[in-house]
This record gives structure tokens, C-alpha cells and sequence, in this order.
């Protein structure tokens, strides 16, 4: 279970939420040496960390008054006590203004937006048991995943994924999910990663029949329903680079589950590193992608997310927090039809051969 503890002047209702942890899981400074080119999350009592420029670009591009932050913290804190009083959430004000910035301060699409991000973990409780760092040091080691140390020039940090370097008979598919999830819930720490948001990098160098085929429509519905409508996170450009012919086929699998917007983001590069450069400039790119911010390090990242066990244990590895919430009729991935998804996805076998 969950310890409350004592409530501050801005929680006013907390005292009536005895299960719910209203802090941030506890930081050790200690774990960040050495890893200072990535930002430390905000402190346990929130004191804004964002920079002039970036409290601008917040009132700009997503109605976040800093005169009026703590007050919406409030009534988003308001609303979860009295709507879903049974729910194991944190309520600390540097966690809920995630979701209150990734819905541009709307309070009904910020409160669905947590609800979903909770009940991703019921959905797909292979992804979420034990989630911690160590239980996912051969994705990390196998290089499937890294995020670059230098943001572009819009602050953007880069999440670059090699889906090429995994193979079916490396390890579960799954165990790559779980340390994306891992790395987005890491990136999503700083402030100006929540107005920034990030992009993402995927080189398909190497990808072929075995990865293309293996993960199926309802595995890649759960994962965009994820990104897209169950985490608090900012996808602002996909570069797509080095994909096969086969991408057309894997492309199909993913396009029916992306929303307009999102599906507008995804850039095709295919070989040529001019075109890239266009969207992500060299200075922030590694010399593998014709960068000149040295080789691609795997082991900087992975040092990141390993010196963080303990603050992820605090953060996942704890009671259900859905026990006993009654949520909406609709929500994230109520109603999926397996059987339907499985038939789809014989018609997009036959297309992936095709391309191959």
C-alpha cells in the first residue's frame, strides 16, 4: 500500500485520500553523477524550473499561465479526488501538470488523459509487472533503444530506436515496450520536456520478415494507444530512416491506429541523410547519420535508466492502482476484438511477402 503523507497548504483534500502517495517517488542526487547532461526532474515541493523562453512558449503553445498553474494543479487534483476517489495516483503538483501540458490545460482531457495512462497498466500487465530498469538491460545492451545526449535547437531531445537490432529469438517483443516505457517516463521528467516534447529517430537498417511480422495489429494497437492517448508526452516529428521495402507493409499495420495529426508527423528519409539533416540538424546527430556529435553512444542512457532502480521501484512496482476504480464505458482499450485483429492481420502477412 501506499503511504500518505502530510498534506500541503495546496492539497487541501488530501486527508480524505489516506492510499494515495501525494510525493514524487524520493530522487537520489547520487545516481545522477556523471549523468549531468540530462536534466534532474523538478524537486519533490514544485518551484517552476523553466527558463524565460520556455515559460513563453507554454503560455503560447499550450495555455499554461504561470499565474493560474498551481491554481489548475488544484482543480485537477480537485476533480480526481471527487470523481475517482479510489484511485492510486500520485497528486503531486510536478506530476499532474504532465498531463495538465499534454492536453494544453483542459482539465476533462487531462483527468481522461491520467485515467488512460493507468489503465494501460491493467491492460497490458506483461509490460508493466516489475517494470524497473535491471529487467531490461538486454534491450538496453542489444542497443534497441538510446535517446541522444544533445536536444535539437528546439529542445527536443531525441529518442532514436533500432527496431533492426532485435530479433524474434533474442527476447519477447514485449521486453522492448517495456523499455520504451521506461525511457518516455524518464524523459517526461523535466519541465521542458513536457513543453518541448521530444522526437523520435528509427533506423530500420536490418529489419526484415521475422520483426516486421512479429509484433501483429493488436500488439501495435496497445503500443500507439499508449503514445498516443495514455502517456503525457509530446511526439512533435518521427524520421523514419533506412526502411526497407518492406516498411509499406509494416506502415499498414500502424496507420489505422494513428490520429490525422500524428500520422502528418511521420517523415519518410528512406537512405538519404540530406533529408534528414533538413529535420534534425548534424550538429545533434551522431557521425552514424552523417552527425558530427561523435559515434552513437548505447551506454550513456542505459547508465541514465540503471541509476534510477530505486525511483522506479517506488514508481511501478507497488499495489494495482486501479483496484476497485469504476472507470468510463469508454476507455483505452475497451472493446478490442483480438479475432478481428488477428484476421487483419493474415490479409497483412500476405502484404509484407509482397513487399519483401
Amino acid at each position: 500500500m501506499f503511504n500518505a503523507s502530510p498534506a500541503s497548504p495546496s492539497q487541501p483534500m488530501a486527508d480524505q485520500h489516506e492510499s494515495i502517495d501525494l510525493t514524487s517517488p524520493p530522487v537520489d542526487s547520487s545516481a545522477a553523477v556523471g549523468f549531468s547532461w540530462f536534466p534532474a526532474p523538478p524537486p519533490p515541493m514544485y518551484s517552476c524550473t523553466l527558463t524565460p523562453e520556455l515559460v513563453h512558449k507554454a503560455r503560447e503553445e499550450l495555455q499554461e499561465k504561470p499565474e493560474w498553474r498551481l491554481r489548475d494543479v488544484q482543480a485537477l487534483r480537485d476533480m480526481i479526488l471527487k470523481e475517482q476517489p479510489n484511485l492510486r495516483t500520485r497528486l503531486d503538483d510536478a506530476f499532474l501538470l504532465r498531463f495538465l501540458r499534454a492536453r494544453k490545460f483542459d482539465y476533462d482531457r487531462a483527468m481522461q488523459l491520467l485515467l488512460n495512462y493507468h489503465a494501460g497498466r491493467k491492460a497490458w500487465p506483461e509490460v508493466f509487472h516489475d517494470l524497473k530498469p535491471s529487467t531490461v538491460k538486454h534491450v538496453l545492451d542489444l542497443g534497441f533503444l538510446t535517446v541522444l545526449p544533445q536536444p535539437d535547437p528546439s529542445g527536443r531531445y531525441i529518442l532514436c530506436l533500432r527496431p533492426g537490432k532485435w530479433k524474434p529469438n533474442d527476447y519477447p517483443f514485449v521486453d522492448n515496450v517495456r523499455a520504451l516505457y521506461l525511457t518516455l517516463e524518464k524523459l517526461i521528467q523535466p519541465e521542458e520536456t513536457q513543453v518541448n516534447g521530444i522526437v523520435i529517430l528509427a533506423d530500420y537498417t536490418g529489419v526484415g520478415m521475422s520483426q516486421a511480422s512479429n509484433p501483429g495489429p493488436f500488439l501495435a494497437k496497445k503500443v500507439v494507444s499508449i503514445l498516443q492517448d495514455g502517456f503525457p508526452i509530446r511526439i512533435k516529428a518521427v524520421n523514419i530512416i533506412n526502411e526497407p521495402r518492406i516498411f509499406k507493409g509494416i506502415f499498414a499495420i500502424i496507420k489505422p491506429f494513428l490520429k490525422e495529426k500524428m500520422a502528418e508527423r511521420y517523415v519518410l528519409h528512406g537512405s538519404d541523410l540530406r533529408s534528414l539533416h533538413k529535420n534534425v540538424p548534424c550538429s545533434v546527430l551522431p557521425e552514424e547519420y552523417g552527425g558530427s556529435a561523435g559515434q552513437l553512444d548505447l551506454c550513456s542512457w542505459s547508465r541514465v535508466l540503471l541509476g534510477c532502480e530505486e525511483e522506479f521501484i517506488v514508481e511501478f512496482c507497488q499495489p494495482d492502482p486501479l483496484e476497485g476504480v469504476v472507470l468510463p464505458d469508454a476507455m483505452l482499450f475497451e472493446g478490442e476484438a483480438r479475432g478481428q485483429d488477428d484476421d487483419s492481420f493474415r490479409g497483412l502477412r500476405s502484404q509484407l511477402y509482397y513487399c519483401y
